[in-house]
Order: structure tokens, then sequence, then C-alpha cells
């Protein structure tokens, strides 16, 4: 996985997916993390991109997906259990199979990735203000996605929220 730390800092190098259907976001969470994100993970030193995504999810969930195009790249800077990250972070717009009933379903359902329980649920766009979702620019940009890939430097002012085994 692509990460250097470096003292207090640390750099990522993420891949996420934008899956989108029916007015609704696939969002997910470490299940003992209070926020929410896309899903994806980091990428391997020599993996492509699109490789990353696919192999991520399907690690996650044992699905095969589409990579369709990338939306973002994102510089994100943030701090999360004592510690400040500088993130590289290309986000690609994604397509689930249409067959799988985890694209329409109402309640969350389960993922693991390295014996860490993920929760995966879908998510009304119209409801991500109220969502504690980082990067927190993506409250907004989910419901207007960019036609051409767009550069985003950006900043989460407030630490990304505890984990609640954290204290918080």
């Amino acid at each position: 996985m692509i990460t250097l730390d470096t003292g207090a800092l640390r750099f990522n190098y993420r891949i996420g997916g934008v899956a989108v259907a029916g007015g609704r976001v696939l969002l997910h969470r470490a299940e003992r993390d209070a926020f929410w994100s896309l899903p994806g993970g980091r990428a391997e030193l020599g993996e492509p991109a699109e490789q990353t995504l696919r192999r991520e999810l399907r690690e996650e969930l044992g699905v095969e997906i589409r990579v369709e195009r990338l939306l973002w790249v994102v510089e994100n800077f943030f701090s999360h259990a004592a510690r400040d990250y500088h993130e590289l972070a290309l986000y690609f717009l994604m397509t689930l199979p249409p067959d799988d009933p985890r694209c329409r379903a109402d309640a969350p359902f389960a993922g693991a990735e390295e014996g860490i329980p993920l929760i995966f649920r879908w998510f009304p766009l119209a409801d991500l203000d109220r969502t504690v979702l980082y990067p927190t620019f993506l409250r907004q940009a989910l419901r207007d996605l960019p036609l051409v890939p767009t550069h985003v430097v950006h900043t989460d002012t407030k630490a990304v929220a505890p984990s609640p085994a954290a204290g918080g």
C-alpha cells in the first residue's frame, strides 16, 4: 500500500469509487469508525488506479465493478488519530453489477477487508449535508458530478471524526 510516514505526517495514495443509482450514493465505513467515505482504498506500488479500485471492491464486497471515468484528482489535507495527512486521491465513477441485490438494498450491508468489518449503505444524495462524510467537499460535489476530470485541493479544518473506541 502506498503510504509514507515522516514524523507525525502521513502521505496516502488512495483510489475511491462513486456508485450512484436512483438518487443515492454508496458509502462505507469501518465498523469501528463514526464517519463515512467512498469505497476504495490504497493503491499498491506498480498498480494502475483503475485496477486498484477493481481489486478493492472485489476484496471488500466480492463484486466485479465497471470503472466508467475519472471524476476528481484530490489533494486532501486532514488530521486523524493524532496524525496529519497529505492524501492524493483519485475518484472514479463506477458501476456495480445491476443484478446484484445490494444495488437496490435499503438496509446497510456488510463487507470486509483484511479482517476489518465494513458497513456499506446507500445514502440519498439530498441527505449528504447531514451525513458525517469525509472528505467533506463530497457532501456537495456528489450531487453534481463533473463532466471532465477536476482537480480539487481540499482541507478539512476539523479532525476526521474519531472512532467510537477512541473516545469520540
